[in-house]
Formats: structure tokens, C-alpha cells, sequence
């Protein structure tokens, strides 16, 4: 088998399973061979599943080759945030806390993706309880682009895994990024759904009126066949949209391509590339002429007046609603959190329930004026994070909390989580340091197709998602 078989895409590889051309058992062996000889130094896997995937793989190739297949995640090998609930097997959400916690049932995600034929390698590391800060028990997931930089916070094992080639798609979790922050700096495609889009059952909460769940690939092709999987109403969640799961990759020909001839995006050139790296800044314009080049319109747009205003609230919101998610733990066991995110829940401890009011009053606010900044446009663009990846010193990573954080950094993110919105991010170039820059694409609701064929349609006009972090 090739060197690079490990960065080939779901749509490649689910072609050659299909025929009969690639087994899923030997493309199974190669990636666990790959966790093994190289997560050492990434640390991006909290739980290899190894007897479990090539069970799950066995199974695969069976039903393929009696002619049950299921699609094109059959037998192809995935991995999944540990935030997600996998029956038998650990599922820690980064808290020490819950080291020793063990479901006995799988999340609704990752029964879905079971059903679609993927085989599961593991479960990925994360920040604790998906905020911005890890445990001291837990390992920091490195960026495999330059080791000791940020990897994106929250899905950073996801990230990280996705890109070094020790999955073909990861499941992460965005309430004020963290899809979009990952795939980022890590040079990936992240796709965030509508809120409600994908069930979170069986997923533990950071804040659960923010919380996404999303997948991270490196085609938005390949993000659109793992979104289809998962997508759709859930009986055992009752926020998960009744909406019809339309056909993720409508708008590509056989071929794969797509057209964006008269797509509408919506262009704030202040908002995109002030306070921004010039280098970043120029990436993002850069990629947004390619899209003109290709037939997109272009349209001036302003961003909500009031942003710096509005982006605060988010603290009080996820504070708050994470200090009720962990209502059975905190401040009861509060010695096992670390640093980072104990200071986190003191905070919404303190918050009293007018201040909550007040900043969903804020963050309503923000909603309306995106509605209007976004009415005339089919889809927004804009950079998918404020900066590419820094340095991460244990301080940073461990906490605490920092006293100078800045909410400005989150205007790519936060207004779009406050609004539910769908989101796909995906590499637009490198900075001058050679670390991955991203743009990002915001769509109305339910608009997750039309987030695939744009992203397409620039993939296709770019080969900025071709590249792979150097010595992996």
C-alpha cells in the first residue's frame, strides 16, 4: 500500500472498498499501525480501540463482499472526540473526574455512524469538559504542523488526528469554535451543522444551548458524507431538528465538482482583516477573489454594529450553563478539576440569574442583527479564527483561567454559535511562519449543502487542502 494512503479522502478510498480493490482489515492495520508508531508523539488518541476496529472491520469486509454495502463509510476507519458516549469503552470528556467512566450505551452520533459501516479506532483528547484548558492529568494533543503550538482547543485530539493522517474523519464539538478553531490551525475542513442538525444525546455538555456536534475531514466532500450519517431527528433528544436530512453533497456532479456561478457571499472587508495578521489578511481576500474568479457575487455587507457588545455574553451564557452540567460533580469532588476549567465553573457559580437574562437579551440581539447583515446574501465570508496557531506554554494550556481574555478574538465564532447557524472552514493558505490559515463560509439554517458545494467549488479552484503537516 502507498505511503500516503492515510491522506486519501472517504471519497477515494470508499470507491476501492466498493470494488473490492482495498480491503477495510488492511486499511485498518495501516492506520493502527500509524496511532501506534506516531500518537506517542502527538498524543492525539485518549482510548485506541484496537481489537474493537479490527472486529468492526472484519465485519466490514464480510458484508461487502456478499454484496451489503452501505455506503461510502463502509469499512472506512474514524475516530471520535471523547465527549461521545461509546458503549463498554471510557468516555472521560478530558475530566479526571470522570476517568473512570463508562457507558453503557453508545451516543446517538456514533450509533450512526456504526449503522453507516464506519469502524471506530478510538477516542481523541480533549480540553477539559470541551472549555479552553486541559487537565493536569490529561495530555495536551501537539499541533503536528510545529509541536508546542496551539492544536485548537476544545477538539484539539480531533484536529490534530485528522490532519497527521491517524483517521479519515474525527467528530468534534463547537460552542465557541472548537470545530472551527481545529480545523483551522491544524489544516483541516471542519463542518459545524445547524444547531439541531445532529443529535447530542449521549454527548456531554459544555453549554447545552451552544453545543455543536461536527465532523472534521480533509475534503469538504468528505465532511458532507459524514454529516449525512449522523444527521436527522432523535426521539432521545429533544432539541434535534424534525427537518429532513436533504442529500449533503447535492450540487456536485459525478465528477465531484460544483459551480458557484451567481452564489451571493456576503463580504465585510473590515471585519474580515482588521486585527488580523496581514498575512492571514491576505490569505482570506486572496481566497475570496478565487471565489469572484469562479462566478460568485460578491457583496458588500456590514457586520452587526454592536459586536464588541455582544461577544462578552458568551462567557456569562457558557459559564453558567456548564456550571449546570456538572451540578453532580462540582463544587462537590471540585479538588479533581483542574485549574483551567474549576475557575470556569466558580464563574458561573457566581453569575445570578438577571445576568444570565442580560446576556441572552445580548446574545438575541446578535442573532437578529446577523439575520439582517446575512438577508440579502446566500452565504457569509470571513476567516475561520482570529489567528493561526501560538505558542502553548503549560500556563496557557493549564490554566487558570486567563484575566486578560479577550472576546474579540471569538467575533469568527461566537455570533455564528449564538445564531446556530451552519459553518464550514477550510485551509486557504499557509502564513509566513508556515502554519495553516482558514476561511470560513456561514450559511443559513439548513443550508449544509450548499456550505459543501462552495467549499468544493474552492477546493477544486486551490490545492491548499492538499497540503499535510511536514514530518508525519
Amino acid at each position: 500500500m502507498s505511503d500516503e494512503l492515510h491522506y486519501q479522502t472517504i471519497l477515494e478510498l470508499s470507491v476501492r472498498i466498493k470494488s473490492g480493490d482495498l480491503s477495510p482489515v488492511a486499511l485498518t492495520e495501516v492506520m493502527l499501525a500509524r496511532i501506534e508508531a506516531l500518537d506517542g508523539r502527538l498524543k492525539s488518541y485518549a482510548t485506541v480501540m484496537a481489537d474493537q476496529a479490527l472486529a468492526e472491520a472484519k465485519a466490514a469486509e464480510a458484508e461487502i463482499a456478499v454484496g451489503n454495502y452501505r455506503g461510502p463509510l463502509h469499512g472506512i476507519p474514524i475516530a471520535v472526540k471523547d465527549l461521545c458516549f461509546t458503549k463498554g469503552t471510557r468516555t472521560m470528556g478530558g475530566l479526571a473526574v470522570l476517568a473512570d467512566h463508562i457507558p453503557d450505551y453508545d451516543a446517538t452520533v456514533v450509533q450512526r455512524l456504526r449503522d453507516a459501516g464506519a469502524v471506530l479506532l478510538g477516542k481523541l483528547n480533549l480540553t477539559e469538559g470541551a472549555m479552553a484548558g486541559y487537565n493536569p492529568a490529561f495530555d495536551v494533543p501537539e499541533n503536528p504542523w510545529k509541536e508546542s503550538h496551539w492544536s485548537g482547543a476544545s477538539s484539539s485530539g480531533s484536529g490534530a488526528a485528522t490532519a497527521a493522517g491517524l483517521a479519515f474523519a474525527t467528530l468534534g464539538s463547537d460552542t465557541g469554535g472548537s470545530i472551527r478553531h481545529p480545523a483551522a490551525v491544524c489544516g483541516t475542513v471542519g463542518l459545524k451543522p445547524t444547531w439541531g442538525r445532529v443529535s447530542r444525546h449521549g454527548v456531554l455538555d459544555l453549554a447545552q444551548s451552544l453545543d455543536h456536534v461536527g465532523p472534521l475531514t480533509r475534503s469538504c466532500a468528505d465532511a458532507g458524507i459524514v454529516l449525512q450519517a449522523m444527521a436527522g431527528h432523535d426521539p432521545e433528544d429533544p432539541t434535534s431538528l424534525v427537518a429532513p436530512v436533504p442529500d449533503m453533497l447535492a450540487g456536485l456532479d459525478a465528477a465531484r465538482d460544483a459551480k458557484v456561478k451567481g452564489l451571493r457571499i456576503g463580504w465585510d472587508e473590515a471585519y474580515a482583516t482588521q486585527d488580523m495578521a496581514p498575512d492571514y489578511a491576505a490569505a482570506v481576500v486572496a481566497a475570496i477573489e478565487v471565489m469572484a474568479g469562479l462566478g460568485a457575487e460578491i457583496i458588500e455587507v456590514s457586520m452587526p454594529e454592536r459586536l464588541r457588545e455582544y461577544l462578552p455574553a458568551w462567557t456569562i451564557l457558557c459559564t453558567a450553563e456548564a456550571a449546570d452540567a456538572h451540578r453532580a460533580t462540582y463544587p462537590a469532588r471540585s479538588d479533581e478539576y483542574g485549574p483551567w476549567f474549576r475557575g470556569w465553573l466558580e464563574q458561573g457559580h457566581r453569575h445570578s440569574a438577571a445576568d444570565y437574562a442580560q446576556a441572552n437579551n445580548l446574545r438575541a440581539a446578535c442573532v437578529g442583527a446577523l439575520r439582517q447583515t446575512m438577508a440579502e446574501v446566500d452565504v457569509l465570508a470571513c476567516p475561520s479564527t482570529a489567528r493561526a496557531a501560538y505558542p502553548m506554554t503549560p500556563e496557557v494550556a493549564y490554566g487558570p483561567v486567563p484575566k486578560d481574555r479577550d472576546p474579540w478574538q471569538t467575533r469568527f465564532t461566537v455570533p455564528m454559535d449564538y445564531a446556530g447557524l451552519p459553518t464550514i472552514s477550510l485551509p486557504c493558505g499557509l502564513s509566513d511562519d508556515g502554519l495553516p490559515l482558514s476561511l470560513q463560509f456561514v450559511g443559513h439554517a439548513l443550508s449544509e449543502p450548499l456550505l459543501v458545494q462552495a467549499g468544493t467549488a474552492y477546493e477544486r479552484a486551490s490545492d491548499w487542502h492538499k497540503l499535510h503537516p511536514p514530518g508525519w
